[in-house]
């Protein structure tokens, strides 16, 4: 892991690249997406707790599709066709 020294001269480099200009907004855009992420991760708590209570598996019915076997019409006799090099 790091150490306080090696975050320390990771904010510098970041401070000098980006410029004072753009450090609010970059904080900013980083605050907005770590709420995003807590309230996502609240909603699928709350979901998986209602759904756990119900206790039965959740079914999705389908359709039911018979299988067609394709068959190749032409006999397979071992040989290359003809006009291939």
């Amino acid at each position: 892991m790091f150490g306080i020294s090696e975050i320390a001269i990771i904010l510098i480099v970041v401070i000098v690249l980006l410029g004072a200009k753009r450090l609010p907004d970059l904080a900013r855009s980083a605050g907005k997406s770590a709420r995003i992420l807590k309230a996502e991760a609240k909603a699928m708590k709350e979901t998986g707790k209602a759904e756990g209570e119900a206790g039965a598996p959740r079914v999705i019915r389908g359709e039911t599709v018979g299988r067609q076997d394709t068959v190749d019409p032409r006999p397979d006799t071992g040989q290359q066709p003809q006009g291939r090099a």
